[in-house]
């Protein structure tokens, strides 16, 4: 058995999150008491409320901190990971679960990134949509006509933010171009396309100031050596020896998440059991898609814990 973890992104986030682990385990106890922000992550994980919790600038580091919590529980009862990857925000805890951002300096990380990006598109009105049943090639093709028919505007973003799994692609950026994308998208024979409830038009060339500010704020920190592979967003691959980790991250911030490839590499390399750390089962779903009859785990509760320490015996 080979074991890939798998880190939700910001959307998966509910109120509630993480209170019967800071009960039962030591472990996650000490990562939520040790965190060190200008505002309670605790507090708002537990109690919310969900306006709260659902602000980029809060939701990234309460989910991180999860996240920390959660592979320490794990990694005490001998359960780690052979390959890590998250969706978007979940890449950070990868990074933490293979040893190269530490507990402290991940959720401190995030919390500037969250920041970042909630300021970076602040009064613009954006908007992401999840496109259904339309092939990659088709959703570059009305992303290229939507933005020769809004070149002449200021506000005609309309780019491919998540290539989820097959079938499921999101696009992201202003409201009016991506909803004239929506409609060239059915033109172009999507099934569906769908609101997705979220604060910014994360992954798009919009977030370039935020890409901007993580550069800066990377010269300062120190990265550890990378105890396991960890497959990237931007790529949907490992590290090439050309690149650092400083330049994925920036990258990925403000250009596709590949997460259908990830899936497909961490596959494609031996991986075949699957454990999405986070609220939710997105991840579990994205798998199921990608890779059919992948075994996967979902480690969002108490008892998720003790029911997955039980299936890997």
């Amino acid at each position: 058995m080979k074991l890939g973890f798998l880190y939700a992104g910001q959307g998966s986030q509910a109120v509630g999150m993480g209170s019967d682990l800071y009960e039962k385990y030591p472990e996650f106890k000490e990562v939520m008491d040790n965190v060190k922000l200008s505002f309670d992550v605790k507090d708002i994980c537990f109690n919310g409320p969900a306006e709260v919790l659902n602000e980029t600038k809060y939701t990234q580091p309460c989910m991180v901190a999860f996240a920390v919590g959660v592979t320490k529980i794990l990694a005490e009862r001998g359960i780690k990971p052979d390959m890590a990857a998250g969706l978007s925000l979940g890449e950070y805890s990868a990074l933490n679960a293979a040893g190269v951002l530490s507990d402290e300096q991940v959720v401190e990380l995030v919390a500037f990134r969250g920041q970042s990006m909630q300021e970076a598109v602040s009064g613009r009105d954006c908007k992401m949509i999840a496109v259904l049943g339309l092939e990659r090639d088709k959703i570059y093709e009305g992303c290229k006509l939507v933005a020769e028919e809004f070149k002449d505007k200021e506000f005609g973003v309309a780019e491919p933010a998540n290539f989820n799994c097959p079938g499921q692609i999101t696009v992201s950026g202003d409201a009016e171009a991506v909803d004239r994308a929506a409609e060239v998208f059915k033109e172009l024979g999507a099934k569906r396309c769908v609101a997705v409830k979220v604060s910014g038009p994360f992954h798009t060339s919009l977030m370039k100031p935020a890409g901007d500010k993580l550069r800066e704020r990377f010269k300062s920190e120190k990265f550890g050596e990378m105890q396991v592979p960890v497959i990237f967003n931007a790529l949907g691959t490992e590290k090439p020896a050309d690149m650092t980790i400083e330049e994925l991250l920036e990258k990925q911030v403000q250009s596709s998440v590949f997460f259908e490839d990830t899936i497909k590499y961490m596959s494609e390399n031996g991986v075949d059991t699957f454990v999405e750390i986070g609220p939710g089962k997105t991840l579990s779903k994205f798998v199921a898609k990608t890779v059919p009859g992948a075994v996967c785990y979902n480690v969002e509760k108490a008892e998720d814990v003790d029911a997955l320490i039980s299936a890997l015996k």
